[in-house]
């Protein structure tokens, strides 16, 4: 029985569909260590060191201040357009006539003053956003890292919290 149609239609190249390749992992498991809830089983996630933690908090830090910059410069264009534009009966009324020139100095300054605002507001939000989450997180110890006040065997400790970077950095790092 012959095929009716071309065949190139059921060539490769016509019938493979390509995925993006995957995105890799921002943290692996690592052994679970003595100080561990033993309840969560034999591993925990943790990022691969401080360098991957730090790079994922300020990231994630900068996402969250510009998507609310985002919103709050769509609430800061609504409440200019609103603070700037004439009493209702001005335009009922047909006392005079609006000035245009004015109104969108207005709006600019009333954009700016609110954006400013908004700025500082999205800083703190990203702040507590994330404070929690990357404090929480675990990050694995490298071998490189048996100092100070961590124990020598691997078996003992095989990762911290990032409560331990956020105490060092003492707020220095935060997104400004």
């Amino acid at each position: 029985m012959a095929l009716s149609g071309d065949m190139e239609d059921f060539s490769a190249s016509q019938t493979v569909v390509w995925f993006d390749p995957p995105v890799p992992l921002l943290r692996g498991p690592v052994p679970s260590g003595l100080s561990d809830n033993p309840s969560v089983g034999p591993f925990v996630l943790a990022f691969r060191d401080d360098r991957s933690w730090r790079s994922a908090f300020h990231r994630t830090q900068s996402k969250c201040i510009q998507q609310c910059e985002e919103g709050a410069r769509v609430g800061c264009s609504i409440s200019a357009s609103n603070k700037c534009s004439p009493p209702w009966w001005k335009t009922f009324f047909r006392v005079s006539p609006v000035d245009f020139a004015e109104r969108e100095k207005c709006e600019e300054r009333e954009m700016s003053s609110c954006l400013v605002a908004a700025r500082e507001s999205c800083i703190q939000f990203a702040k507590d956003k994330c404070i929690a989450p990357f404090r929480d997180a675990r990050i694995a110890v490298t071998s490189s890292m048996y100092t100070g006040s961590l124990p020598k065997t691997a078996t003992e400790v095989t990762n911290y919290r990032g409560s331990v970077l956020l105490d060092n950095d003492s707020g220095d790092n935060m997104q400004k």
